[in-house]
This record gives structure tokens, C-alpha cells and sequence, in this order.
């Protein structure tokens, strides 16, 4: 099979084979009666990394986050969150479907918001509004990391007004990398975290929704309702295990290569990228070049993968990049836009 240097995603990595030789060896029993050891284990090292009782694994990252939407609010309760917030944008609608909520967008400069107007934003049930009852913060936000002190601000705000806080945790390994911190710097304000085993982390499958013992209970009621009641589970969460356990440490290499290619890009006349969106392992650029429209199509024929992103381009790194790739990357941008 031809080998494509992806650049689309980090969820397209592919699991190491530590990975496959632990999901061959895996000890399984049947989730739904809480019995699948594999699955136990990942739930009590996912909830212990990140400062909480409990966990949840579900399949993706949408499931986890719109689990905790279900269990947090009742039918017509308020979500306040960022207007790109990845539940907003990337979740196909399904707060509306599943959780029956009713989100109100903030106008944010990469998931940071104006708090006062934030706080204005926070709104009592009444016979004309819902109330609000949760508020969504994502870090890393795309490619910039929000810092603890501004995630201990929101926190403060909303538990002052007797909301939950839930925090979509998809890259947040890289977040704390970028940010030199311990994951649960960025935890702790939260109620409940979404964190992704398939971003970055090379599992082939998989997110671990962490909270209070209480809301995991609840959680799993719902995530059976959801379809959510997995089997002999225990296949996924040994790779779960090992990107959980393993996999943090190697995440600054992605980020150099990520700043590496961004000098590359650099190098090409007329390439601009945004540097707010520079804290992790992606690279958003953009070319004055009427050109572009046919970089997708021109880069595939050459074996490398990406995906257009609103106009222009986002390019991420993982795992199963190297330098040397993104130096042949950079060499077919060069020779195209001559």
C-alpha cells in the first residue's frame, strides 16, 4: 500500500505496535456489567492522571462531550461556550439531539473570552430565558493553549453563579506541554474533562470522560442510553492504557516538528501563519496565491494528505511524521508556487 505523509489530522496516527501486542494479550470482560478489567484499569489511571474519582470511556471525543452535556443539564438548560468551540462547530448538531440544550456562543479570540462580558452572559431561569447551567471550555483551543490562570477565572465566575464547568480535554496533553505544566493544572478547574486517546496519543480508538464518582455513575446510564454500552472493550482500552501512560512524554517532538515546518513555510515567498495558533503540534497558514485552490489535489498526486481549513490550510504533525517528511513537504510547496 503507498505510503501518503498525512498531515490532515493527529487522529490519524497509527497504533504502535506495543499497542496491538497489548490488545492481542488483553484481559476482557463485559463493560455494560462493569466487568472488563482493561476497561476498569484505564477508567482508574485516566481519572487518577487528572485529579478525579471516576471515569467513562467512550469512543470518540463528540460521544464524551456531548455525554457530559446529557448529564449535566436537563432538557432546555443553557451551555455557554466559545462560538468555534469544537461542540459547536465540528459535533454535527448533536447537543440539540441528544442533550436537548440550548448553547449561547461567545465571541472569543482563540477560546479566550471577555469575562466581564461573560459573566453578563450567565442568565437565572425565568418564564422568557433558560438558565444557564454549564460552561464549556476546550484547551487546547485549535492550536493555542489557554493558561491556568485564565481557566482558574472562568471557573471562579461560573462556580460563583452555581454552574458546572466542563472541559473538552481532547489535545490537552498538549496543552500542558506547551504550557510546561502538569495536565492537572488545567484539570482542576474543571468538573468533568473530555480527553482523547486518538489525538495525538496513537490509540486506535477511544476518549475517557473524568469526573466525580456521582457523575460518572449517572454518565454510564446515559452512555448506555447513547448506544454506548460496549462489550468486551477491553481490546480498546489496552491501547488506551499505553497512550494514556506512554505516549505525553514524546508529544514535543510533534510540537518541533510542528515549529520546523512552520520555518519552512516561511521560507516560501508570499506564506503567512498565524502565530496565535502556534502553542502545539498544528501550523495554520495561508499563501496569496490564486493557486491554492488546486493544492489539494496537487499534493495528493505527490503522496501527502491535507485538508483545506475555512480558506486556508491547517497542517498537523504527529506521530507518524517525521522531519524528513515535512522537508519533502516543503519542497513540493516550493516547486508548485514558483
Amino acid at each position: 500500500m503507498k505510503r501518503y505523509i498525512d498531515l490532515r489530522s493527529d487522529t490519524v496516527t497509527q497504533p504502535t505496535q506495543e499497542m496491538r501486542d497489548a490488545m492481542y494479550r488483553a484481559e476482557v470482560g463485559d463493560d455494560v456489567f462493569q466487568d472488563d478489567p482493561t476497561i476498569n484499569e484505564l477508567e482508574r489511571l485516566a481519572a487518577l492522571r487528572f485529579g478525579k474519582e471516576d471515569g467513562v470511556f467512550v469512543p470518540s471525543g463528540t460521544f464524551s462531550n456531548q455525554l457530559a452535556l446529557f448529564t449535566h443539564c436537563n432538557r432546555g438548560d443553557e451551555v455557554i461556550l466559545d462560538k468555534n468551540a469544537h461542540i459547536v462547530i465540528h459535533e454535527s448538531g448533536a447537543s440539540a439531539i441528544i442533550a436537548g440544550v440550548q448553547l449561547f456562543t461567545l465571541d472569543g479570540v482563540g477560546g479566550v473570552w471577555d469575562l466581564a462580558k461573560f459573566e453578563a452572559a450567565i442568565k437565572a431561569k425565568s418564564r422568557f430565558t433558560p438558565g444557564t447551567r454549564l460552561v464549556c471550555m476546550e484547551n487546547a483551543f485549535n492550536g493555542h493553549a489557554l493558561k491556568p490562570d485564565y481557566m482558574e477565572r472562568v471557573s471562579a465566575i461560573a462556580k460563583r453563579h452555581g454552574l458546572s464547568v466542563h472541559l473538552d480535554g481532547a489535545r490537552i496533553f498538549n496543552a500542558a506541554v506547551a504550557l510546561h505544566c502538569d495536565v492537572r493544572d488545567l484539570s482542576r478547574h474543571a468538573d468533568t474533562v473530555s480527553v482523547c486517546l486518538s489525538k495525538g496519543l496513537a490509540a486506535p480508538v477511544g476518549t475517557v470522560l473524568v469526573g466525580s464518582h456521582a457523575f460518572c455513575e449517572r454518565a454510564k446510564d446515559r452512555r448506555k442510553l447513547m448506544g454506548g454500552g460496549m462489550r468486551q472493550a477491553g481490546f480498546l482500552a489496552a491501547a488506551g492504557i499505553l497512550a494514556l501512560t506512554k505516549m505525553p512524554e514524546r508529544l514535543a517532538i510533534d510540537h518541533a516538528n510542528a515549529a520546523y515546518l512552520e520555518q519552512l513555510l516561511l521560507a516560501i515567498p508570499g506564506v503567512t501563519v498565524d502565530p496565535a495558533e502556534r502553542d502545539i503540534n498544528m501550523v495554520f497558514w495561508d499563501i496569496a496565491d490564486e493557486r491554492k485552490h488546486g493544492l489539494l489535489d496537487h499534493l495528493f498526486q505527490n503522496g501527502v494528505k491535507i485538508l483545506p481549513w475555512e480558506g486556508s490550510f491547517r497542517f498537523v504533525t504527529h506521530l507518524d511524521v517525521t522531519a524528513e517528511d515535512l522537508d519533502r513537504v516543503a519542497a513540493l510547496l516550493s516547486a508548485y508556487f514558483a
